[in-house]
């Protein structure tokens, strides 16, 4: 029996889970358009040719590497140190309400994840791949099992302030790697910062990071457990422009996670200069604002932004659990000021989440950062 289904039997007994989920809310005006029939032939998956890319896309010739012994990054294609690139990633737990913020270095992690947790809060889990110069990394909350699945596909150090008791059997298992702050063993990679007050005041260190690693014996190389790649990526020479696509692409220019995040309350706007997404909040008793970095002063920004539906249970007290692998369920991706519906998958444990479009093409990522929102299956957002 796999460790998905353990975690809800388990669950079940102490919180008489239901066996089912929620429908998808037919009123969600992003979810009402129908996929195309299997009789429509298959939209070709790669991107426009370069004499096709209308002249607001930002295109980069990349093809050559900055610099010798650079390689292409599993999680952004971008060039990296082919050291940086051998190197397994980690994952960082990152609180997301009005006392957590400003985050230290969150604009360095390649990979920023967003999904709901108890108290309608949300909560960030940041891949880093480039992580062993940084000083301060945070800050630092508590674990919930479904991050630390997403955390699996990566081969991911999974960064930590302890957590409820239902992760426990998950962090037992023997290929389950972690560095949790609440442990005397693993205190050499954190420390508090007077900037704030508990529980919003722990930090990483990348040093403290990998001399605690050393110490618990764990490998800093990929250990063979997760695909060999996982996004698709194109090129920022051959930017996927989702045109191939026709009016199935909708404009996406402006995207409202609010209605899914109802305390965090976050949005994106496309700037064409650069072809990015950037990330706004407007948290619960804040002000509206960028959310910028507060090492660098720098806004969050994204060349892609992926949503996907997950079904959920709730495990009481609040506690959520979202059901992480899963075949066919919605979600949609956004990229150069467009978007398209998607379907996505994650067969198991250590197994990449695939995203593919209406005609069973996986789909392109552009080069660069990509946020992946986690949203309940029965929660509405909004694009334009």
């Amino acid at each position: 029996m796999s460790r998905i289904k353990l975690f809800f039997l388990f669950a079940a007994v102490f919180f008489l889970l239901t066996a089912c989920g929620q429908e998808n809310d037919t009123d969600n005006p992003i979810l009402t358009d129908e996929p195309p029939t299997s009789s429509v032939p298959a939209v070709p998956s790669q991107p426009a040719t370069p004499e096709s890319i209308p002249s607001n896309i930002v295109v980069e010739d990349d093809s050559q590497p900055p610099r010798e012994g650079m390689v292409r990054s599993r999680l952004t294609n971008e060039w990296v140190d082919a050291g940086v690139a051998a190197t397994r990633p980690i994952a960082v737990m990152v609180p997301n309400e009005t006392g957590a913020v400003p985050h230290y270095n969150l604009s360095k992690a390649s990979i920023l994840y967003e999904a709901n947790v108890e108290g309608y809060m949300s909560r960030m889990m940041a891949v880093y791949e480039d992580w062993r110069n940084l000083d301060k990394i945070g800050n630092i909350r508590s674990l919930r099992a479904y991050y630390a699945y997403w955390a699996f596909e990566w081969d991911a150090f999974i960064v930590h302030m302890g957590g409820p008791f239902f992760i426990n059997e998950l962090i037992a298992e023997d290929t389950t790697q972690n560095i949790d702050g609440t442990l005397g063993s693993d205190a050499a990679a954190f420390f508090r910062s007077g900037d704030r007050s508990a529980p919003h005041n722990t930090y990483a260190s990348g040093e403290g990071l990998a001399q605690v690693i050393s110490e618990k014996g764990y490998s800093l190389n990929y250990r063979g457990l997760t695909d060999d790649s996982h996004f698709s990526f194109a090129t920022k020479a051959s930017p996927n422009t989702l045109l191939q696509y026709n009016s199935e692409a909708k404009n996406a220019s402006y995207i409202d996670m609010s209605g899914c995040y109802p305390l965090t309350r976050c949005y994106f706007e496309y700037n064409e200069e650069d072809g990015l997404y950037y990330r706004s909040q407007h948290l619960s008793g804040g002000s509206d604002s960028p959310h910028a970095d507060a090492l660098t002063g720098e806004q969050l920004t994204f060349k892609n932004i992926l949503v996907q539906h997950v079904k959920y249970d709730d495990l009481g007290s609040g506690y959520l659990a979202f059901q992480c692998h899963d075949t066919t369920r919605d979600g949609w991706f956004f990229t150069n000021g467009k978007g398209i519906h998607v379907k996505w998958e994650k067969s198991g444990d250590y197994g990449a989440t695939r995203f593919y479009d209406d005609y069973g093409n996986e789909v392109l990522l552009n080069t660069g950062k990509t946020m992946i929102c986690i949203v309940k299956e029965d929660d509405n957002y909004t694009f334009r």
